[in-house]
């Protein structure tokens, strides 16, 4: 399929906003549009694109070159932004999460709802080797029912700077759960094929973010000062997900914690199990036999190295503008139902004691296809 005549928009041109439109312009798609309050990233991004820049996003919506718009703002933005577009009839790919509160997240999915357009959120590790290889041998019945999954994403040293959006409740809508820990929470959510959550009982911690001793060997927080800025946010959570049909989540995040980071996503299956890393392109399968004796077989699977999440998910989106068909996969209603986990697992911190979720009206339900026996 070519996309060579949709014009791409872009809002939030850091780091996240390049990545997308080189991804965009690698798949064929015609990079027509960029907006930012900062005037530095509007004058390069004009610059590399050859494309006219704004400060205001209503601006870029109204551009008649723009099909489909790309937000990649700070959090707090994600809603005016995605629901402009959507009311003036723009495809929107809005990056994870949907948005820093669930209020803020239930009205664009409205605005999803009522548009003549489609919108998908960016939950890139979803189009990974390793997630494919995974959701595919599942579907084929090679772990059995799924009963459990251990996610965690986890950095040893790794907090953003205090003073960024990062550290500011008010425009992140929390810390390391909404900024790394999600991927963890959609990619369990996805493999079980979103069933009803039912219950979460969560801690969450901040512990590091006021230490002007906090020791950052990887520079990861650039020039640390701990009196820089707000510091807000979380720093690390734990959390046990229920759902309705007995299966579980446990869910380990943190920017900063004292134990060896890593970020791996372990599916229990009542036939066989398999681990991966997020965002990775291997795949473990881990099963036991008993032909000649009793033994373990563990398998791993090597995936090609060329797929990333960030360009399938981009092609996903592509395809969607140019057919005019609702998305497959990353949908509002899956991320909507994210939102709700977050948004419990805040609130079961903040009351200490576990709480109950509720679906909603256009959340994600079950997906029977990936739910082989």
């Amino acid at each position: 399929m070519k996309f060579d005549d949709i014009g791409v928009g872009v809002v939030g041109l850091g780091g996240m906003g390049q990545l997308h439109a080189n991804s965009m312009h690698d798949l064929g798609a015609s990079v027509v549009a960029g907006a930012d309050v900062s005037p530095p990233q509007r004058e390069r991004f004009g610059r590399e694109f050859g494309v006219p820049t704004y400060e205001d996003h209503d601006d870029l919506v109204a551009d008649e070159h723009v099909d489909a718009v790309v937000v990649t703002t700070p959090n707090r933005f994600h809603e005016p932004i995605a629901v402009a577009a959507l009311e003036a009839g723009r495809d929107v790919l809005v990056e994870k999460p949907l948005a820093h509160t669930l209020e803020s997240a239930e009205r664009i999915v409205a605005a999803a709802r009522k548009a003549d357009a489609e919108c998908m959120v960016g939950f890139h590790n979803r189009h990974t080797a390793g997630t494919t290889m995974l959701t595919e041998q599942h579907a084929r019945g090679r772990f059995g029912p799924l009963t459990h999954v251990e996610a965690n994403y986890v950095r040893r040293r790794g907090i953003p700077g205090p003073g960024s959006w990062f550290t500011n409740a008010d425009l992140a809508g929390g810390g390391a759960l909404i900024d790394i820990g999600v991927h963890a929470l959609d990619l369990s959510l996805y493999v079980l094929g979103f069933p009803e959550v039912v219950e979460v009982s969560a801690t969450t911690r901040s512990t590091f973010g006021g230490e002007e001793s906090y020791a950052d060997p990887d520079g990861f927080g650039e020039n640390w000062s701990a009196d820089s800025g707000t510091y807000d946010v979380d720093d690390s959570v734990s959390a046990f997900i229920r759902c309705a049909d007995g299966r579980t989540i446990s869910l380990e995040a943190a920017w900063a914690t004292n134990r060896e980071p890593s970020s791996e996503l372990h599916v229990r299956g009542t036939q066989a199990g398999a681990r991966m890393e997020i965002g990775g392109t291997d795949l473990s399968i881990l099963e036991t036999g008993t032909v000649g004796c009793d033994h373990y077989a563990d398998t791993d699977l090597t995936g090609d190295a060329s797929i990333t999440g960030y360009k399938q998910q981009d092609r996903e989106f592509l395809a969607c503008v140019a057919s005019g068909h609702e998305p497959a996969t990353n949908t509002v209603g899956e991320a909507l139902t994210v939102q709700r986990v977050i948004d419990a697992i805040y609130r079961s911190s903040e009351t200490g004691r576990a709480v109950e979720v509720e679906r909603r009206e256009h959340e994600a339900a079950p997906t029977i296809r990936r739910e082989s026996s």
